[in-house]
């Protein structure tokens, strides 16, 4: 019988301002001493922080930051996901890669919605696909920060069944409680796991306070933690999405979407 448990890691950390080296230093040391996991998630812009210097900071799928992330997948035996700035044609962009237990790329998301408020779409181009990739059979919605306000983007997940969608961030703590409450939203209208890993410390204009955390498909709060830089372990459970909506049938009354 297949396990429908995924145990995941989240690693909610505070990058080193646009210095991808000091970033990896800091990210080696606090997941030394992790193991056993299934999946591990890194915030927004995994390496750099939120900077607009996407020309600058920009690389191939096949360079530095993968090189990273794809040794930890294959130390730590597990999944990762992790955010990039990827070189694009004309326009770069804020992308979320899944590498699998062997450190290649299974799936890349580009971020739909850029943040407009800090002039994100100007330095960066907007993504034009929904992504849903599969950890050990569970399926995941992907998505990146500024996508969590727009709910018809995880309409289109939940259509398609997943049991979890992902939301990456850079959240500062001046609008952390909209964060919360839309994660918390998310779960519940799609009945489903919401998970959501967000940066902690200061950039030059921002603070963060972390809040990574994940709500059930009733929309129970698992786990959230505040500030503390650290690998937030937790559970998820396909079989809980699969009993919910048997018993509250909800989505099968979706009529504009």
């Amino acid at each position: 019988m297949m396990n429908k448990k995924l145990k995941i890691g989240l690693v909610q950390y505070s990058p080193v301002w646009e210095d991808k080296s000091a970033s990896k230093e800091k990210i080696n040391s606090l997941i030394e001493e992790t193991s056993g996991l299934d999946l591990i998630i890194f915030p927004e812009m995994t390496l750099t922080g939120f900077t607009m210097k996407s020309k600058e900071f920009s690389e191939e799928l096949n360079e530095e930051t993968n090189l990273f992330f794809s040794t930890i997948a294959k130390e730590k035996k597990c999944a990762v996901m992790y955010g990039v700035i990827e070189k694009g044609k004309r326009k770069n962009f804020n992308t979320l890669v899944h590498l699998n237990n062997q450190g290649k790329i299974i799936s890349t998301y580009r971020k739909i919605h850029p943040f407009s408020y800090s002039k994100e779409d100007i330095n960066f181009g907007k993504g034009k696909k929904i992504v849903i990739t599969k950890v050990k059979g569970i399926k995941i919605g992907l998505s990146i920060c500024y996508d969590l306000r727009f709910p018809e983007l995880y309409r289109l997940y939940v259509k398609e069944k997943v049991d979890m969608i992902i939301d990456i961030a850079n959240w500062p703590d001046t609008r952390i409680e909209h964060w919360r409450t839309l994660l918390k939203s998310r779960a519940i209208e799609n009945q489903c796991y919401a998970v959501g890993v967000n940066r902690a410390g200061d950039d030059p204009k921002l603070h963060y306070n972390g809040f990574s955390s994940v709500f059930d498909p009733m929309g129970k709060e698992i786990v959230a933690v505040e500030n503390e830089e650290k690998v937030i372990v937790t559970e998820i459970d396909k079989t809980y999405v699969d009993n919910v909506r048997e018993r509250l049938p909800f989505l099968k009354d979706l009529r504009l979407i």
